[in-house]
């Protein structure tokens, strides 16, 4: 896909199908902390806390991507084999049949945030 777009809410536009799937997962990434701030990233929405990367997302045909990093990936990975995502060293796949695992996410989001924040001590 070639980054026609300035930020998430053109990216997002461009999922008509899961339009709300990604509208969901955006509000939960930033219900934690008003210092998380909304970037394009790797031509993918993105999100940072403290100027450090915090999380990404992408829509696909079948799944949506979530991308929180390697430490954010083994830290979960007994939450996603429990819940049949496919997952690799840095990305779990949400399926777009299903509904958005919000939970998990926040869960996620948090640890990213602590894992932040104990790297600037």
């Amino acid at each position: 896909m070639k980054n026609t777009f300035k930020n998430i809410d053109e990216y997002i536009l461009l999922f008509p199908e899961i339009y709300e799937k990604l509208e969901e997962l955006r509000k939960a990434i930033r219900s934690h902390s008003p210092e998380i701030e909304e970037y394009i990233g790797y031509q993918m929405p993105a999100f940072r806390y403290k100027n450090k990367p915090l999380v990404y997302f992408a829509g696909y045909k079948k799944h949506i991507g979530f991308y929180p990093g390697a430490e954010g990936i083994k830290n979960f990975e007994e939450d996603f084999i429990q819940r049949k995502y496919k997952f690799s060293k840095g990305a779990v796949q949400f399926p777009v049949n299903e509904k958005i695992p919000l939970d998990l996410i926040k869960k996620i989001v948090t640890f990213r945030l602590a894992e932040i924040d104990q790297k600037k001590s």
